[in-house]
């Protein structure tokens, strides 16, 4: 018998199956009261990423401009002249943006 006692000690105590499913509920709602948050700073991330980036396509076509003397016809053009990389060319293609919204007015 002590010998048995010997080779299977003592059980520990497990987690029921209650306090599993608390602890899961717990987290569950922990998950759905941050994740809005967490989307809201994503898009506004986002937002701050595609202003930023218009910014820069404005400054490289006004550069173009002031050093050429004219308009661009193209990005791809202003990709020639070194002004933008060709990814930089590639995402204002995808946005479908124009070197007329860039353009000094006047011009």
């Amino acid at each position: 018998m002590k010998y048995l006692k010997r080779l299977f000690p003592k059980r520990q105590r497990a987690f029921t199956l209650i306090e599993m499913v608390i602890v899961v509920a717990i987290i569950a709602t922990l998950v759905l009261l941050i994740s809005p948050n967490l989307l809201a700073q994503k898009d506004h991330a986002d937002k701050r990423t595609n202003d930023a980036f218009d910014s820069t396509i404005r400054t490289q076509v006004e550069l173009y401009q002031e050093n050429t003397g004219k308009v661009p016809a193209s990005f791809q053009e202003m990709v020639e002249a070194h002004y933008l990389t060709p990814k930089q060319e590639k995402q204002a293609e995808d946005k479908k943006l124009a070197i007329g919204d860039f353009a000094k007015s006047g011009e």
